[in-house]
């Protein structure tokens, strides 16, 4: 502001130099836009009244603080950690000590041409870290996952290549193959969720095939977004798993769960 008080008293006594004039013409001039970042990081936090992985409570229908970091590049490149409590590794007999699921991840995603296809490739990492139980199965997972998604709807195959996983020995070659549509209604911000999902387990144990684990789990649900990123909803799970070869009850039974969670 002083400057530009001293520019009009200048102007006002006919004291203006061609350099000064120059001056004030790229003052005025808008300044050029800087090419736009290709990294991208976000970040998200929210609180569930349960953790619901694959049609599942994690949490014993207990509350579940849930959050994340992603980085993505231009170019479809990413890479993410995310973390909830969970209490299925102890109260199942896995480990003596944990209360976390961290999950890595990092991928490739992009679209077919001018289709509007999308895909995405990628490997995920599930820890759950803290003292095994002597003997008792890994809980650790690695999945390769693969997906294709056009406007509201998308579908997904994870593909367990791991040893071990979930505490189920010999699981390699399990995989889980799901379906899921997020429909808007109109300019409101809602979203109707819907999905539905298949897992198959591999392998044997002891002569006793893993697919007695196999499931089938679906959830429909309903989503209100706001600009500030704010999110709020809820969703009813279900699946049809036999409560035989699962440890935990209520893992099995159906399930209602609310949410708010905050994006930026």
């Amino acid at each position: 502001m002083r400057k530009s008080i001293l520019l009009v008293a200048l102007l006002g006594a006919g004291f203006v130099t061609p350099g000064m004039a120059l001056a004030e013409e790229a003052a005025a001039a808008p300044a050029a836009a800087e090419p736009a970042s290709p990294h991208t990081v976000t970040y998200n936090v929210g609180l569930f009244s349960q953790y619901i992985w694959r049609g599942m409570t994690q949490t014993d229908e207990e509350l579940a603080l849930q959050g994340g970091i992603d980085y993505a590049h231009a170019s479809g490149f990413y890479a993410g950690a995310w973390a909830s409590n969970v209490n299925w590794t102890e109260d199942g007999g896995y480990q003596e000590s944990n209360s976390l699921e961290l999950d890595l991840y990092g991928g490739y995603a992009n679209t077919i041409g001018e289709t509007g296809i999308g895909y995405n490739v990628g490997v995920l990492q599930y820890l759950y870290p803290g003292s095994d139980v002597d003997g008792a199965i890994e809980t650790n997972a690695t999945e390769v996952y693969g997906g294709l998604s056009y406007k509201w709807f998308n579908t997904k195959l994870s593909y367990v290549v791991s040893d071990e996983a979930w505490g189920v020995d010999d699981a390699e070659g399990t995989y889980y193959v799901e379906a899921n549509a997020d429909i808007p209604v109109g300019e409101t911000g809602l979203t109707v969720n819907l999905h539905y999902g298949v897992f198959k387990f591999d392998g044997d144990v002891g002569g006793v095939d893993n697919d007695q684990y196999d499931y089938d789990d679906w959830k429909v649900g309903l989503t209100k977004a706001w600009a500030n990123g704010v999110k709020v909803g809820g969703y009813y799970t279900d699946n049809d798993a036999d409560f035989g070869p699962w440890t935990l009850k209520e893992q099995t039974e159906e399930q209602f769960t609310v949410f708010v969670q905050k994006l930026f």
